[in-house]
């Protein structure tokens, strides 16, 4: 596998299975120095101590994006540890209850949006000055097609996620002069634990998604990693406030 990101210092939220998971182990292969956060302390260590087994350096810590506090100290964590801050990979996010628009919980509502949204917002604000000292960098927000196009009984989720999208567009905008790239990605449905449960939960819920993918499958968590670490590895460099569509064909239609 390629170096590409060899040497370099990248946080990544989210990062106890799933996507996070996968991109974790695809950036460490690529040679970058890791610090991977989650909510659930356990996953995140057992992702870590599985990654440090192959030889990568990788340290494994608690962190909720909606806390301020705690990604203040994410991001610290990282400086110290390593000296600087290249790359982020801004993956924490929850689906929230499925309700129409006008029934959903409000507290759920509020929920989704200080993670999915208020939380990338939360990382950037830390990680922005840190890559700033640092001489530059790149940052990867997770976003969904589910950005650009509704679905049923999500409101918040679209509505975080649409979010996402405006968000980085900003971000890339202020600070891209300065050597800080910020982009988005945007996965389809992928075979994630999360995506599984609701799955089983609902028989028929695969085949309306599988529907909903021109490409005629949902996708894998590797598939999203390798992208991701393309967006954050200097092969990228022209890259600048984009949302990276990796969704099976789902959003054109």
């Amino acid at each position: 596998m390629s170096k590409d990101l060899d040497g370099k210092v990248i946080v990544i939220t989210g990062a106890g299975g799933g996507i996070g998971e996968a991109a974790a182990e695809i950036c460490a292969a690529q040679g970058a120095r890791l610090v991977l956060a989650g909510r659930t302390l356990d996953k995140v260590e057992t992702v870590a101590d599985r990654i440090a087994r192959s030889g990568a350096e990788c340290i494994a810590l608690q962190a909720d994006v909606a806390r301020g506090d705690d990604v203040r100290k994410l991001t610290e964590t990282a400086v110290g540890e390593f000296g600087r801050l290249d790359g982020a990979f801004n993956n924490a996010g929850i689906d929230g209850a499925l309700a129409p628009a006008a029934d959903y919980p409000e507290d759920e509502f509020d929920t989704v949006i200080a993670v999915n949204l208020k939380g990338v917002w939360q990382c950037m604000r830390f990680q922005i000055p840190a890559m700033l000292e640092s001489g530059g960098g790149s940052i990867v927000n997770n976003a969904s097609a589910l950005g650009e196009v509704g679905q049923f009984a999500m409101a918040a989720y679209c509505a975080s996620k649409a979010g996402v999208l405006g968000l980085t567009k900003a971000a890339a905008l202020d600070y891209g002069a300065q050597g800080v790239r910020v982009n988005a990605i945007s996965p389809g449905v992928i075979e994630t634990p999360m995506m599984t449960s609701q799955m089983d939960a609902m028989p028929e819920l695969r085949e309306i998604l599988l529907a909903r993918h021109p490409i005629g499958r949902l996708g894998e968590p590797v598939e999203i990693a390798g992208a991701v670490a393309w967006m954050l590895s200097d092969a990228s460099s022209f890259l600048l406030g984009s949302n990276v569509a990796v969704d099976g064909g789902y959003a054109a239609i």
